[in-house]
């Protein structure tokens, strides 16, 4: 082997190991706030406002856990509710922003492209203008104080739709015209050959939008008013007391909240894993 090769091999394997030890600790870093959360969950009150900080508690104290789920503050209704609102709303949008993908990207309309284009500009509408027509709306509809009032608006995703179609338009034009000379339809189309090759962008899509559903704080402040329709972002605030705040209580209500995120990107992760390696193998 040339010299300089064997030097070049060496500049690139210093290269890695520097930036693999510098992704770890920028991944250290990134976890201490997390480690921190469910850390405190375990701490007495006076032990996190003692001297000193420490990652560790003195002793685990579980009574903030046992609080959150048996406690008065009805944080597992809490939990239901935001799971009711965040799969209902996510599988909707799913469907329903899948459809539209497809029909902006394989179906050819007159005006197409420029009611995309109307579509998208619905982007930079910025959401807290929306609040009082949707008020309005939801009022006269018999919708307001209820979780359609968080269902329904999440049903309908511009992003989604925008990244489906973009994922649709990759799709060769040879399979849907060999579809079409087979007989099949559109419909038949979309959920025999498009939505099955979709599952990577499907996936990641859920992850995105099942993550903004369930942290959604500013639509479950505005249209719901009765607090056995709390979702946990709402619920949260029943540990900031009329003089203190429960901070042990508040971070493992937070750390309660986190589980149901971590558990759909690992179902959603094995979905875009397969995509990327299915992929790489074609290409």
């Amino acid at each position: 082997m040339p010299q300089s090769t064997t030097v070049q091999n060496e500049k690139r394997n210093k290269s890695k190991l520097i930036t693999t030890i510098i992704m770890i600790i920028a991944g250290l870093i990134m976890i201490i706030p997390f480690f921190w959360m469910i850390s405190t969950s375990f701490k007495s009150q006076s032990e996190v406002f003692g001297s000193g900080f420490s990652l560790l508690p003195s002793t685990f104290n579980w009574s903030p856990h046992e609080r959150v789920w048996f406690g008065d503050t009805s944080f597992l209704l809490y939990y239901f509710n935001s799971l009711k609102v965040a799969v209902i709303g996510t599988s909707s949008a799913i469907i329903i922003g899948a459809l539209a993908a497809y029909g902006f990207a394989k179906v050819e309309f007159k005006g197409r492209n420029l009611l995309f284009m109307l579509y998208l500009a619905m982007m930079m509408v910025p959401p807290q203008v929306l609040f009082v027509p949707k008020f309005i709306m939801f009022d006269f509809a018999g919708i307001y104080n209820t979780h359609w009032a968080l269902i329904l608006p999440t049903a309908f995703t511009i992003i989604g739709v925008f990244y489906m179609r973009q994922f649709f338009l990759t799709l060769p034009k040879e399979l849907s015209e060999a579809a079409f000379i087979d007989g099949a339809g559109h419909f038949k189309i979309f959920f025999r050959i498009c939505l099955p090759l979709a599952k990577p962008t499907i996936a990641t899509f859920a992850i995105l939008d099942f993550t903004w559903n369930w942290n959604n704080y500013e639509d479950a402040l505005v249209f719901l008013v009765s607090e056995h329709l709390y979702t946990v972002p709402l619920g949260l605030n029943n540990f900031v007391l009329e003089f203190s705040i429960d901070y042990p209580g508040m971070m493992a209500a937070a750390t309660a909240s986190v589980v149901p995120i971590i558990i759909i990107f690992l179902i959603g992760q094995r979905f875009i894993i397969e995509g990327l390696v299915s992929t790489s193998v074609k290409g």
